[in-house]
């Protein structure tokens, strides 16, 4: 079920988390910090929208919420 596609996703996923969490980031430099986000963001919303025809219902609905947290865990739960 993993395609190179979904990877992507996941990837960016990830980094969205990891960017969030960088709380010395934030404090260094708040404006890169949210320019970062907003980049990442960006990304994650075109890779939805490109996948949108192929995704799965619940993983769907996840996206769609931004229940970005549990959309991860759905795509690491299916692989």
């Amino acid at each position: 079920m993993t395609s190179p596609d979904w990877k992507r996703l996941e990837a960016l996923l990830e980094r969205r988390l990891e960017i969030i969490s960088d709380r010395e980031w934030y404090a260094r430099d708040a404006a890169e910090h949210l320019a970062a986000l907003q980049s990442v963001s960006d990304a994650l919303s075109n890779e939805c929208a490109r996948l949108r025809p192929q995704l799965p219902p619940r993983l769907r609905h996840f996206l769609d919420q931004a229940s970005f947290n549990k959309a991860l865990d759905w795509i690491r739960d299916s692989q």
